[in-house]
């Protein structure tokens, strides 16, 4: 049958199998899972009941019930309000981890395997620079030079993940480098920049997908604990880490639902990523495998 005239309902169906059988059961569960939180995420001014900064100190520790369903805080904020607003902070950084760490690893990547010789080992005495510094002492002096931030933990998470993803993108390419069709091309006089783009890139894209998606767990536990030091996010913005850290008072008065709460989205939501990504390549596909 021509492939315009199959449903698109048949097409999902296809899709959907094929996604089953490649992460099985409990992978689809993880994938339902991260869908929910990135929908509640985007639809948390109508999903919260409260405001993220609502709160009133008359209502302070209230336990879980009717108008609140996850209790209140020291501050008297609704628990699952700032759950909800605080996934955006938590998603966002580790996004723009994985985003700019695959950009500039994988820009390295192939501009080692493309050239090699002096570029491949310049470029290689870098990434061996930058596996020296552990990514928390990296973004540990960035906030030290620059200020506590979002924005400053994550780029510079970022580029302490670089030498895992490069190194990993680099043997792939170079493994696609070296086979025929692409000395062919080279014979065609195609430029070494097309080549690489329209068929290197698309080749090893797979590659490259795995790894943003495993290092998403990686990169949301290591700004968790930035937020958690009071190196990340800043109160009183909503943040996953953050609330864990502030709940650490309350949950030493006997009130742990901000605490939990934090911390159970933390590792749910690293988990399900943890997960795929293991399903789809493993650690090795993020380069976490020395």
């Amino acid at each position: 049958m021509p492939q315009s005239l199959v449903k698109p309902s048949s097409r999902i169906s296809v899709v959907a199998g094929r996604a089953h059988r490649r992460l099985g059961t409990l992978g689809m569960v993880c994938v339902t899972i991260i869908a929910v939180i990135v929908l509640t995420t985007l639809l948390a001014p109508l999903i919260a009941p409260y405001g993220p900064y609502e709160g009133s100190v008359a209502d302070r520790h209230l336990a879980p019930g009717v108008n609140h369903l996850l209790g209140t805080d020291q501050s008297g904020r609704d628990v699952l309000s700032r759950v909800i607003w605080g996934a955006r902070s938590s998603l966002l950084g580790p996004l723009i981890v994985i985003v700019v760490t695959a950009v500039l690893a994988t820009a390295i990547a192939l501009t080692a395997a493309w050239y090699g010789g002096r570029v491949d080992s310049f470029l290689g005495r870098v990434l061996d620079v930058l596996f020296a510094f552990p990514n928390i002492l990296l973004a540990i002096l960035a906030i030290a030079i620059f200020g506590p931030s979002l924005l400053t933990a994550s780029l510079a998470l970022a580029i302490g993940y670089v030498p895992y993803s490069a190194r990993v993108i680099r043997s792939v390419a170079l493994r696609e480098r070296n086979l025929p069709y692409i000395a062919a091309a080279r014979m065609q006089g195609i430029y070494g920049f097309v080549i690489t783009v329209r068929h290197i890139l698309p080749n090893v894209w797979p590659q490259i997908l795995t790894g943003m998606t495993i290092n998403f767990g990686y990169a949301m536990i290591e700004l968790a604990a930035l937020s958690f030091l009071g190196l990340g996010v800043q109160p009183p913005n909503a943040d996953w880490g953050l609330m864990v850290s502030s709940g650490q008072s309350s949950l030493l008065q006997g009130y742990p639902e901000q605490s939990v709460a934090a911390g159970l989205a933390i590792v749910v939501t690293v988990a399900a990523f943890g997960y795929i990504g293991e399903r789809l390549g493993g650690r090795r596909a993020a380069g976490r495998v020395r």
